[in-house]
């Protein structure tokens, strides 16, 4: 009789889909918690190189708490790659124009930096307010450890 680890396919995933209020949540305790869910590392099937996560939907963007003096303090950056087109933005501004992006950013950066990163950063779905249009996946409500 062989012994062998077993490595999941992705085609036996059963990809379930989470709900989470971001009321209060700090960002990035709330990052990591999303982004092991994604990745799929709660799940007993988990394989390094395959998608065996959960799909996550996060509601209340805007209402996320930065610690300390993060809020005035930290810089989120992006370039256009011409010459001198660095652009900053606090995260007071981003707050203020596209809270989704915030937290969007925390989990994509800790995903993999690879085509598997690409595709689950896709099974997070971010939306500012308590509604979202994704009732027909059933998802169920999430509790994240504060």
């Amino acid at each position: 009789m062989k012994k062998y680890t077993y490595s999941a396919k992705e085609s036996d995933n059963k990809d379930k889909w989470w709900i989470v209020d971001a009321q209060g949540a700090v960002v990035g305790r709330l990052a990591t918690q999303i982004a092991a869910r994604i990745r799929g590392k709660h799940n007993p099937l988990f394989t390094p190189h395959a998608d065996t996560g959960d799909s996550i939907i996060v509601i209340n963007a805007e209402k996320i708490v930065f610690t300390g003096r993060k809020l005035d303090q930290k810089c989120y950056y992006r370039h256009s790659t011409y010459m001198g087109g660095l652009k900053t933005v606090t995260a007071k501004e981003l707050l203020a124009k596209r809270p989704e992006d915030i937290i969007r950013i925390a989990v994509k950066g800790m995903l993999p930096k690879n085509k598997l990163g690409d595709r689950l950063i896709k099974k997070l779905k971010v939306y500012v307010g308590d509604k979202h249009p994704h009732a027909a996946q059933q998802p169920e409500v999430l509790e994240l450890k504060k």
